[in-house]
């Protein structure tokens, strides 16, 4: 699988011959906003929760590429109402086979409203299973037990946590979590955009170094083979 990152939670990932793309927060983000948006060629576009620095870029994007929207049943009716034709709703605890592989939308602790204050629906995640790996993307999320239910069906070869504190985790409640989903590579995500979510790269990194984990923190445009 090949990862790259476009600042704050936006990453794509390329499962198979499909490629994914997370939380589309490019152009209002000063970090990133050197990137083209029109430029990007991605298949599905999975939304956790709809929060202005998680879906700024949706629109334009699944416009431009004729992508696929996947999401919760409330972000899925506003999508739609933006005229994006290619929707797919889904709930926390469900699955779906797509053309890509399995996936299974999972708890998310945080809140969810769109720009204008309406109601967002439940904050998820995605747990995905293509044909040679598995992985887990929390979305905005605090340390929970429910994390604990997702290795009793996935075996994870990584998956991305947010570390920057204030507004979900941060990197010791991440470590936590690490261990909750018996995952030993993580790829941070939702940290240094804003003054509230800067991080110390080097604590976080050993932190998980004295886990025995591995915290990969990329650098924007930045991809990775995994």
């Amino acid at each position: 699988m090949q990862i790259k990152y476009y600042g704050h939670s936006c990453f794509s990932v390329n499962v198979g011959e499909k490629v994914l793309l997370f939380d589309p927060f490019i152009s209002p983000n000063e970090l990133a906003n050197n990137i083209d948006i029109m430029t990007l060629k991605v298949d599905y576009i999975l939304i956790s929760h709809a929060h202005f620095d998680h879906i700024a870029d949706v629109v334009a994007i699944a416009k431009n590429c004729n992508a696929t929207i996947v999401a919760n049943w409330e972000i899925g009716a506003w999508a739609e109402a933006q005229g994006i034709e290619k929707v797919h709703r889904m709930n926390i605890g469900g699955f779906w086979e797509f053309d890509f592989g399995k996936l299974q939308m999972v708890k998310a602790v945080h809140s969810s409203s769109f720009p204008d204050g309406s109601y967002g629906g439940n904050p998820v995640g995605f747990v995905i299973s293509g044909t040679d790996k598995t992985f887990y993307y929390s979305g905005d999320t605090a340390l929970n037990l429910d994390m604990q239910l997702i290795p009793q069906r996935h075996n994870l070869d990584f998956a991305f946590l947010p570390i920057g504190n204030c507004y979900t985790m941060d990197v010791t409640d991440a470590v936590t979590a690490s261990n909750f989903i018996k995952c030993n590579h993580i790829i941070g995500m939702h940290y240094d955009t804003f003054g509230y979510i800067k991080i110390n790269h080097q604590d976080a990194i050993n932190q998980f170094n004295i886990a025995g984990k591995i915290l990969t923190l990329m650098n924007i445009e930045q991809t990775l083979e995994f």
